[in-house]
């Protein structure tokens, strides 16, 4: 046990990203449940909160927390209860979608904090990925209230969470697609932040295993 814990505490990324893979996993059998919704909608931004306090924690993170994750944390509560209520998707999604952007863009930050790749710095890049997904999620959930119809009949969260994985990865597999424009524009958004992450991550990659070459 004590392995364990250790483990988990050099590793708060990699904690990070297996919470949020058994969210997914889990989220079809919970989700009938109001209780099920928000305990996993809380456990996430906790996992949220703790990985990034543990790997960089700066003054910007803790006014994000303050005006962004605290007030998340009680509109996922909120919207596990009220999950029709059209004002309550827009303001979780407020609150929801610059918290998980910052995140991700702390976890970059810590990946390239330095010319060393750890094990868990290689952990943040899949993390700061599903955070970025989720935050996309989000903001179809704002945009299908705003504009109604924006992809085809209204779609739950679980469904719009499915097509922000396929959008951001481009793999194409959705049955979910953007019908109105505006919807549109925000998918093709999502599309360009897939492809430079991606083109992001190598870059780094290849520029740590030139530097140390020639140091070599």
């Amino acid at each position: 046990m004590a392995n364990v814990i250790r483990a988990m505490r050099n590793h708060p990324c990699g904690v990070l990203l297996v919470g949020q893979l058994v969210a997914i996993l889990a989220y079809p059998f919970l989700d009938s449940s109001t209780a099920g919704r928000a305990v996993l909608g809380v456990l996430q931004l906790v996992l949220l909160l703790a990985a990034v306090a543990a790997v960089r924690m700066t003054p910007a993170f803790t006014w994000a927390a303050l005006l962004f994750g605290g007030p998340a944390t009680i509109f996922a509560v909120w919207e596990s209860v009220a999950p029709g209520e059209g004002w309550v998707v827009l303001a979780s999604a407020f609150f929801h979608v610059p918290f998980y952007l910052f995140v991700s863009y702390a976890m970059i930050r810590y990946l390239f904090h330095d010319d060393v790749v750890t094990r868990d710095e290689l952990f943040a890049t899949g993390a700061a990925f599903t955070v970025v997904a989720w935050a996309f999620a989000y903001l179809y959930a704002a945009v299908q209230v705003i504009w109604p119809g924006s992809f085809g009949d209204h779609r739950q969260w679980f469904d719009l969470l499915f097509l922000s994985f396929t959008t951001l990865t481009s793999v194409g597999l959705s049955d979910i697609v953007p019908v109105l424009p505006n919807a549109r524009s925000i998918v093709m958004v999502e599309q360009v932040a897939g492809v430079f992450y991606v083109a992001l991550v190598v870059a780094r990659l290849v520029g740590i295993a030139a530097a140390r070459a020639r140091r070599s």
